[in-house]
């Protein structure tokens, strides 16, 4: 066993065995992060090495490839309903779609004629609005290269139409989706907590509110996030894999031995849980089932 599980609720258990078997499936990179699973394997970046990786679990083992390289400093990634990649790149800064060949394509770069700061992470709603986050994390240039005056959370339509979301965040990050698209939850970095905010019939949010405070000595904030189909919360933070439930009761931590920074549901029926941890990437199978990649209620 890789890491193991702490418990601290006993719905805990309902979400992951108490022996969960928690492996390592990848190794050798300089920081991992953005994982998607796409058509039977998973991608992920190796961030500073500006490269997009393949992996696929054949019976005979772990196979490893290069996907796309450069990458722009590709970050968080997911798919959309037509089966593209849809990719936040640091370097360009920009939300792009690359094909299998590795070409990528500006969707978008810029908000009332000014640059994105860092285009981040990103989550795609059943209609097809995506949703990303904006901090200056991975600005080239820092803070002569910022051109908006906050860090916000964007959406687009399908006509490339972005809206600004809100820029009432310190460092906005990892975000998803409640199971029934009512609720948008966020991760302030830079605040150290995950925030949820209601999500209105005309695209607006209101009733912000602070789910849970992760704020803990040490140099780890919280960064990726996910939700199951129970609503629950799965979110990198110090310590591990923080497991939530959304009424912010804290229900374990999945513990790695590298600090987590983002994870994705795949897998056959989507109870496979990845979690990219600074050199490497983990895998655990889970009692819980993930929202699919696009999803479709």
């Amino acid at each position: 066993m890789e890491g193991f599980v702490e418990v601290l609720s006993p719905k805990f258990l309902d979400l992951i065995p108490g022996d969960a078997k928690i492996e390592r499936v990848a190794a050798g990179f300089a920081f991992t992060e953005g994982p998607v699973w796409k058509d039977g394997y998973l991608l992920f970046n190796d961030i500073p090495n500006r490269r997009t990786v393949r992996l696929r679990e054949l019976p005979e083992g772990p196979e490893i490839t290069t996907f796309r390289s450069p990458s722009d400093k590709a970050n968080g990634m997911t798919i959309d309903h037509e089966g593209r990649l849809i990719v936040c790149e640091g370097d360009s800064r920009r939300v792009s779609v690359v094909s299998e060949d590795g070409h990528a394509t500006t969707l978008f770069d810029r908000f009332q004629g000014k640059r994105f700061n860092s285009p981040n992470d990103l989550a795609l709603k059943s209609n097809g609005d995506i949703y990303f986050t904006d901090p200056v994390y991975g600005l080239p240039t820092y803070p002569e290269g910022k051109e908006l005056e906050f860090s916000g959370v964007f959406a687009a339509d399908g006509a490339g139409t972005i809206t600004l979301v809100s820029d009432d965040f310190e460092g906005p990050n990892g975000l998803a989706f409640s199971p029934d698209e009512r609720t948008l939850y966020v991760v302030d970095s830079g605040r150290r907590h995950v925030r949820a905010l209601d999500l209105n019939d005309n695209g607006t949010v209101s009733n912000s509110r602070v789910v849970i405070d992760i704020d803990r000595p040490g140099v780890v904030t919280p960064d990726g996030m996910k939700v199951d189909q129970q609503g629950i919360l799965y979110c990198s933070g110090p310590g591990g894999t923080w497991v939530v439930d959304p009424s912010g009761e804290l229900l374990g931590r999945i513990v790695t031995p590298e600090s987590p920074a983002n994870l994705a549901w795949g897998g056959k029926d989507w109870t496979t849980l990845y979690i990219t941890a600074r050199t490497s990437v983990y895998r655990v199978e889970m009692l819980a089932k993930g929202i699919p990649v696009p999803y479709s209620p």
